[in-house]
């Protein structure tokens, strides 16, 4: 998560960025719904999850991460707002991972931290294919290089304006307020160090693949250590299992996706349709590994964890397991955490691995 301070043309933004943050909702937008989440301290290093609540978006109100429809947007941010209950108005949100150009850098360690923003403007002049004054920028020093003892290692971050802007007013007129704007890749990479306990020696100089596969995108971010190794985007997500039972059962968009959630589709449906759609996804999943392969030094994967809408399929992570032959499992960054009486722990588990990045927002909350 980016905890750096900006250094360029922040006027129009002032503390939208900043790390210390009151109170927050943890709120997702993706391509196909928008999910809220509240956790709250319960003791010493301990979480309690207070509120959750998931809208659906219109078709097309998001396409590619991009906002195309404010209003439609604004309304079921409201919505899920309403449903969500409580009265905390501030928001953290995210941008998409393909809206955000981010570099990691070397520079001399012991800096002013005057001098060590002008030094991150100058390289990200290097890096940004637009003029600076069109941007929102970002860094945070992720700690001593380790090839080089002098120097520390600097990941910046640039957004176009417009994306940023775009969230902000989306929350403004659902009468909420972006107080701290992360990447979602970021907010994924902060929920799962609530799920790196589950592995042994909690992950220490394993390569573990979090794989986040949603409505529309595939997600694949290795991290070693609580460093990202490699990212990949891949055109391939649940839209397709929908458009499979519209075109089978002859449904509409809204009762094929119902259809999927609760089930009642004809008994062919779990062979004909549901187990190609899941060796498909397993097939994608082992392409991706590949890629890494090929395109790092690394030739091994310990561990794959799977977020996202289509990780809550029954058995996809076997499938998964099946196919790469590396050990998957479904991501729950709630599982170690309390819960409020009002959560049912049933539909919390099963909503869990689509809610990596709404939870990882609402730990923003405690930022040191």
């Amino acid at each position: 998560m980016l905890k750096g301070k900006f250094s360029v043309n922040l006027e129009a933004l002032e503390g939208l960025f900043k790390p210390k943050t009151p109170a927050l909702i943890g709120a997702d937008i993706s391509s196909s719904s928008i999910k809220m989440v509240e956790i709250a301290a319960a003791g010493k290093g301990l979480y309690r999850v207070e509120r959750y609540a998931v809208e659906p978006l219109p078709k097309d109100s998001v396409v590619d991460g991009n906002i195309n429809n404010l209003d439609a947007v604004s309304e079921a941010l409201k919505r899920c707002h309403k449903r969500l209950g409580g009265n905390i108005k501030n928001l953290a949100m995210a941008l998409p991972t393909a809206a955000v150009i981010s570099k990691k850098i070397l520079v001399p360690a012991g800096q002013p931290e005057e001098d060590l923003e002008l030094q991150v403007e100058t390289e990200a002049n290097q890096y940004i294919p637009f003029a600076l004054d069109e941007v929102n920028l970002d860094f945070q020093v992720l700690g001593p290089a380790p090839t080089s003892p002098d120097d520390v290692e600097v990941l910046i971050a640039a957004s176009r304006k417009e994306k940023i802007e775009d969230r902000i007013a989306a929350a403004e007129v659902a009468g909420l307020k972006a107080i701290v704007m992360d990447v979602d890749i970021f907010a994924s990479q902060a929920a799962f160090e609530l799920v790196q306990s589950q592995f042994p020696d909690n992950g220490k100089d394993q390569n573990i693949a979090i794989v986040d596969a949603g409505a529309t995108m595939m997600n694949v971010n290795v991290l070693r250590n609580g460093q990202s190794i490699y990212m990949r985007e891949q055109p391939f997500g649940g839209n397709q299992l929908t458009q499979e039972i519209q075109n089978r059962f002859g449904l509409s968009p809204e009762e094929a996706e119902a259809a999927k959630r609760a089930g009642g589709l004809p008994d062919t449906y779990e062979s004909e349709i549901l187990q190609p759609f899941m060796d498909m996804l397993a097939l994608e999943v082992a392409r991706a590994l590949q890629f890494f392969f090929t395109s790092t030094q690394h030739n091994q994967v310990n561990h794959i964890v799977l977020s996202g809408g289509c990780a809550a399929i029954p058995g996809v992570d076997v499938a998964v397991t099946k196919r790469t032959q590396v050990n998957t499992v479904i991501a729950n960054p709630f599982a170690n955490m309390a819960l409020s009486s009002r959560i049912k722990p049933k539909n919390l588990a099963q909503d869990a691995p689509s809610l990596m990045v709404a939870c990882g927002l609402a730990m923003r909350r405690f930022d040191p």
